[in-house]
């Protein structure tokens, strides 16, 4: 019989712990102001239209930073196309000033060597301070 009363004065003292802390719960849900509106309720569709508003004009600002970074992107790429054709022309010009420095180095020594012949069979001679005398 003992055994019976202590086991139901600890069930009853467990049901009031367990009771008591549901009651905190409660409470403080029902204080809290901060909490989450019904959706289906009359006359808070107001706030709704907010929401959906303030989402669609934000999803308009992404999509004109988005058309804004496109248009850079493109700008950006087209200068890039004209760096690269002014590349092409640059090289074009140092391949055509290369070829004519050869072609001047070649009629160089082509004088070259028509001074040295010149020199060697008594035409002309020429003086260490670059002088040159025609031999009669």
């Amino acid at each position: 019989m003992k055994k019976q009363v202590t086991a139901f004065i600890a069930a009853i003292f467990i049901t009031l712990c367990i009771a008591l802390g549901i009651f905190a719960v409660s409470g403080v849900a029902f204080a809290n102001s901060n909490g989450v509106q019904v959706a289906n309720v009359p006359g808070q569709g107001g706030s709704t239209n907010v929401n959906a508003n303030s989402v669609v004009s934000q999803v308009q600002v992404q999509q004109q930073q988005i058309q804004q970074l496109q248009s850079l992107v493109s700008q950006y790429q087209q200068r890039d196309q004209q760096y690269q054709q002014r590349e092409q022309q640059y090289q074009a010009q140092l391949s055509q000033a290369n070829a004519q420095l050869a072609q001047a180095q070649q009629q160089m020594q082509q004088y070259q060597q028509l001074v040295n012949f010149l020199q060697r069979r008594g035409i002309i001679t020429v003086t260490s301070d670059g002088q040159v005398f025609v031999n009669r």
